[in-house]
């Protein structure tokens, strides 16, 4: 009745037969080995729910509850049902499940099963006598990975397991291939990312951590709703690669014989938007960055990027660290979390440290000693040469001083130089109202105080940075971006803020490809 994964392909060949073999007996008994509609079932988890329901009735009609059964300890049922005399009988409520097998074993007359669906896992048995004899034929069928359908009654065994006592089945999808290793799984991970539908059926961390992603995107858009926001879809194709320093993906549009982009980020739809009336406007979507992969960066991802109008990168920080709480609290996650072996305490309020501060500190050297820092840079292998000197202090903080950001820490006040879409400080020009968070050295959000003074923007875009290719999508000017600037954007706070680096943090996933449901793969030779 079992089969388990095959060690060769000879192995594999006579595992398919089998299974082909059944399906052909599961035509012959006239069912749709595909299965059919199946109105009415309750998922797993609600029907185990519903334990309280069952009740012990003794022989004079009243009914008491069942002893209390907590985890997964044993207990003698049998024992207890004896201690209250004969004629008694469990009486429990009519469900009805489907899911797919996941264990199997005959016992005499009776076939257990266990059985799960996107909620959890319950036993089956089915008793030779309780159900048809073409049913209990049909288990002879069954393989591991099958998906069935069963009406009965929920009680406990005699060890007290909750357990569906079947009175019907219902074939629903026979499966042609044999299921990973049983006690193994699917382990490797580029296995497991590229066969994501069985990593989600046999790893249930895997489907705990999409279940949560979804818990942490919905609950970005309720927080975002308390403070009236607007969500909106941009355009993933761009003429112009713009809102970041990315390499981007290049395509061709045949009928307007143009070539064009695939967005690096959301920003300058989004303020046009601002410009059009949509004071408070956010979009979740996937961007596209033709760079390297590792365990933080892929290709594609998702991000959200927001804007408010008339509040400024401090607003953006409490809503960052609310947009945060609120997702630990809607998966149900303390504030003292873990990632791998590292501890992050999200207990509110988060760090605010300046990025002068940051850097003195963790470099020993003055932020105005460019001497001294463009020495630091060759120490660290990096080149100075030919480099605007807030160029070589950003990649002397990445280098020295991201690492060591344990956080959940808000790095402010960013050099001007480096932040050609942020206003200046009205007391410090030279300082950027920009944030960046931090946890664990990787980068999380980053807003600023949008910038929406058009001249000084299109003096930025024809100015930019020393040291920048000129290839760099943020070498090229929107010029369409400025005229809308033109006509009056409102002063407001902008935020982005890596979806999936979020969900890694906040479910103890090492890897962004373990958060992303189909990264992308080399193709299979």
């Amino acid at each position: 009745m079992t089969d388990s994964q095959p060690h060769d392909s000879g192995e594999l060949g006579v595992h398919q037969a089998a299974r082909l073999e059944k399906l052909k007996k599961i035509e012959a008994q006239g069912l749709d080995p595909w299965g059919h509609r199946f109105d009415d079932r309750s998922f797993i988890e609600a029907v185990r729910a519903r334990q309280g329901e069952v009740r012990y009735q003794l022989a004079d009609g009243s009914q008491i509850p069942l002893p209390e059964f907590d985890g997964p300890e044993i207990i003698d049922y049998k024992a207890w049902k004896a201690s209250k005399g004969p004629g008694g009988e469990e009486i429990g409520p009519a469900v009805r499940v489907a899911g797919r097998i996941m264990l199997m074993r005959t016992a005499g007359k009776l076939v257990f099963l266990n059985i799960r669906d996107l909620t959890g896992d319950i036993q089956i048995m089915i008793p030779k006598g309780h159900v048809s004899d073409e049913d209990f034929e049909l288990t002879k069928l069954l393989d591991f990975g099958d998906l069935i359908g069963v009406d009965g009654r929920l009680g406990r065994t005699n060890t007290g397991e909750l357990t569906v006592f079947a009175s019907k089945l219902h074939f629903m999808t026979k499966t042609l291939e044999p299921p990973p290793e049983k006690h193994a799984g699917l382990q490797d991970p580029e296995l497991r990312q590229r066969m994501r539908y069985l990593d989600l059926t046999y790893n249930t961390d895997s489907l705990q951590t999409f279940l949560k992603r979804t818990k942490i995107i919905h609950s970005i858009r309720s927080t975002l709703a308390k403070h009236d926001f607007v969500e909106v879809e941009g355009p993933t194709l761009h003429t112009i690669a713009g809102g970041a320093a990315a390499k981007p993906f290049l395509t061709h549009h045949n009928a307007l014989d143009m070539q064009l982009f695939l967005r690096i980020a959301l920003e300058l739809h989004l303020k046009r938007l601002m410009v059009g009336g949509i004071e408070r406007v956010y979009e979740i979507g996937r961007v596209y960055r033709n760079e390297g992969i590792s365990p933080r960066h892929n290709p594609e991802f998702t991000m959200i990027e927001l804007y408010w109008a008339y509040a400024d990168y401090r607003v953006m920080m409490d809503l960052t660290q609310q947009i945060i709480i609120e997702a630990l609290d809607a998966i149900g996650q303390g504030y003292k979390t873990h990632w791998g072996d590292l501890e992050i305490d999200f207990t509110p309020p988060f760090k605010r440290r300046t990025y002068t501060e940051l850097f003195e500190e963790h470099t020993g050297l003055k932020i105005a000693d460019h001497e001294g820092i463009a020495s630091l840079a060759r120490k660290l292998r990096l080149d100075p040469d030919g480099k605007h000197p807030d160029v070589v202090i950003s990649e002397v903080f990445e280098e020295k001083v991201e690492d060591a950001l344990i956080g959940p820490v808000f790095v402010t006040d960013y050099p001007a130089s480096l932040c050609p879409l942020t206003k200046r400080s009205a007391t410090q020009p030279e300082i950027a109202e920009r944030f960046e968070l931090f946890i664990h050295g990787m980068e999380l959000a980053n807003a600023y105080t949008e910038l929406n003074d058009p001249i000084l923007q299109e003096n930025l875009f024809k100015t930019q940075l020393q040291g920048m290719a000129e290839d760099d999508s943020m070498a090229r000017m929107d010029t369409d971006f400025i005229r809308a600037l033109r006509h009056g954007m409102p002063p407001a706070g902008g935020l982005g803020i890596g979806i999936d680096r979020l969900v890694m943090l906040l479910t103890n996933s090492r890897s962004i490809r373990d958060v992303i449901l189909f990264p992308l793969l080399r193709q299979e030779s």
